[in-house]
């Protein structure tokens, strides 16, 4: 019977409704049996989603367990995150400046040419390719992608400078000049621009100019220790002393340099220059009294000379005698023999220790000047004057062998011996 009719059904009915059935079954059932290609498209999307948030998750904590300093974990986490994710640029960066940091220079190289591949826009890839270029002494190749990542990002001096010192490096310094100064305007509150110009100053033998690049740097970074020892070594080369021992100063005041030995040498010559002797001597003490300064042959050196101007016989004997045990084919350890023999008024011994100084050296004219001081003591001016002559072949520019030499030209010749005792350079 048909329920919506209450009639019976004919057979032929009943066949037709057994058939509808089976299609709207068939129908249903093919429905259930899987995703439609838009619900398919819908899901590929979302995992792919997912694995680019697990990928981009990873990258972010391997960027702080690297800039943490932790670079095993670093470098597990950045392979998690490539591994999720092969063509993220920035990955293979991070994963390149991670095996940097390790020493891993093949392989880092590796990751950032994978990097360029896939961007070559990325100016980290240029960057960090042109460090590891710089790292394996190829400054052609490393200042064509400093150059690179300065055109890729103009705004940032960091790039510049280092295009820069590649050129400094290779002996271009108009180039390297020539790019800083067309800048120097734009990047007028970097320091490290003012501090390459001061750089190509220095090399130019034009210390007074580099000086005050430095001194513009410095201004711009206070707290910048290399910008100050760039100053300092400035400031020497033009003899201004007193601040260059200013700023030596500062920088020993810090912990981090409280036993920096080459800085301490630094302020000894300082306090020399500046007429501070007394000081001087302590501070050369204290270099050569460690076990580390025994030989530690230019604070003997000094130690030496300060000494002699001080006349202190003691602290000039144990010097005169450590140089020559520790250099005996350097003229150095005779000069101070030859000035402690003059201060004990023993010319002859002071002589023949002068001599042996003269015969070691081609380039300085001290050793003639100490000679002809003491041939001077001697009342031997013929020999004096040949010796400052001599002097001059090897230093022409020795302005205290042209002074005594003039003063000599216009001494009449003594009649008889007159024994004197000074330092060398009185």
């Amino acid at each position: 019977m048909n329920p919506l009719t209450n009639r019976p059904m004919t057979a032929a009915r009943r066949s037709l409704a057994l058939a509808a059935a089976a299609l709207a079954c068939a129908g249903a059932l093919a429905g259930c049996s899987g995703h439609g290609k838009y619900t398919r498209e819908h899901i590929a999307q979302a995992k792919e989603k997912m694995t680019m948030l697990k990928s981009g998750t990873e990258y972010q904590m391997a960027q702080q367990q690297f800039l943490a300093g932790d670079l095993d974990k670093a470098m597990k986490t950045i392979d998690r995150s490539v591994a999720l994710n092969p063509n993220v640029a920035r990955s293979h960066v991070l994963r390149g400046r991670i095996l940097l940091e390790r020493g891993r220079l093949e392989q880092a190289r590796e990751a950032l040419l994978t990097a360029e591949g896939l961007d070559d826009q990325n100016v980290e890839a240029q960057y960090y390719l042109g460090i590891i270029h710089e790292r394996v002494n190829e400054p052609g190749e490393a200042l064509a992608r400093y150059s690179r990542a300065a055109e890729l990002d103009p705004a940032n001096p960091q790039y510049l400078v280092a295009a820069a010192e590649m050129h400094l490096v290779q002996g271009h310094l108009d180039e390297a000049e020539r790019m800083l100064t067309e800048k120097k305007s734009q990047f007028r509150y970097n320091a490290a621009v003012r501090q390459a110009l001061g750089q190509i100053a220095m090399l130019r033998g034009d210390a007074s100019t580099a000086a005050r690049h430095f001194a513009d740097a410095l201004t711009l970074a206070s707290d910048d220790a290399g910008i100050m020892e760039d100053l300092i070594r400035a400031q020497m080369a033009c003899g201004d002393f007193a601040e260059a021992e200013y700023h030596i100063q500062r920088l020993l005041e810090r912990e981090e340099n409280k036993n920096r030995r080459d800085l301490m040498h630094l302020r000894a010559r300082c306090l020399m220059a500046v007429n501070r002797p007394v000081e001087a001597r302590t501070l050369l003490l204290e270099l050569t009294g460690h076990r580390e300064g025994s030989r530690d042959l230019r604070a003997w050196i000094d130690l030496g000379n300060v000494a002699a101007s001080l006349k202190d016989r003691a602290n000039l004997r144990t010097a005169s005698q450590r140089v020559l045990a520790i250099a005996p084919d350097r003229h150095e350890g005779w000069m101070l023999r030859a000035l402690l023999g003059r201060i004990e008024n023993n010319p002859e011994q002071a002589l023949a220790a002068a001599d042996q100084a003269a015969a070691r050296t081609t380039t300085d004219a001290a050793p003639f000047l100490l000679r002809a001081l003491i041939l001077e003591d001697l009342g031997r001016l013929d020999e004096a004057r040949e010796s400052l002559v001599e002097g001059l072949h090897r230093d022409p520019n020795n302005r205290a062998a042209q002074t005594l030499l003039a003063a000599l030209d216009n001494t009449p010749k003594p009649s008889g011996a007159v024994v004197g005792h000074g330092a060398a350079g009185e």
